[in-house]
């Protein structure tokens, strides 16, 4: 199995959010963080927004962010999102052609596989895939925000 760009894109958008969690990240900051297209994210916080994954705000100082804790967001729940209506198979879709549908196994054990996957999947949270946050940071040039610290009163 391999996971569609889309998927792909949706998955680093979140991890991107899951290590800025205290502010509003542009899609232009997440491209050039990932060195990809800024209209291929579009599509994606589009999707992310629309499924309830995040939050966007609009104008001068907007962004986006996740609409939820990344311990609430699980993996299987992204990716059913991004891959679920797509058919696993030609049988599984509306335009079949395939002549062995009627007699086939093969559908059923597909079927069977993708859903382990899922749950596999389900098993994980947004949150498992930024335990370790500075390496990522470093990567993506995502600068940490620094605490201003209130000097102690004697």
């Amino acid at each position: 199995m391999r996971l569609t760009s889309f998927s792909d894109y949706t998955l680093r958008v979140l991890i991107y959010l899951a290590l800025e969690p205290e502010r509003l990240v542009t899609i232009q900051s997440i491209a050039d963080g990932y060195d990809i297209s800024e209209n291929h994210l579009m599509k994606v916080v589009h999707h992310l927004a629309r499924a309830g994954l995040i939050e966007t705000v609009r104008g001068k100082g907007g962004g986006v962010r996740l609409a939820r804790p990344a311990a609430e967001i699980r993996l299987g729940e992204v990716v059913r999102s991004t891959e679920g209506g797509t058919p696993i198979v030609e049988c599984l879709g509306d335009d079949n052609h395939c002549c062995i549908t009627r007699s086939c196994a093969l559908t059923g054990i597909l079927v069977a596989a993708f859903g382990k996957l899922y749950a596999y999947l389900d098993d994980y949270t947004l949150a498992d895939l930024v335990l370790k946050p500075q390496p990522l940071q470093r990567q993506l040039n995502i600068q940490p925000l620094t605490r201003i610290q209130k000097p102690n009163s004697a």
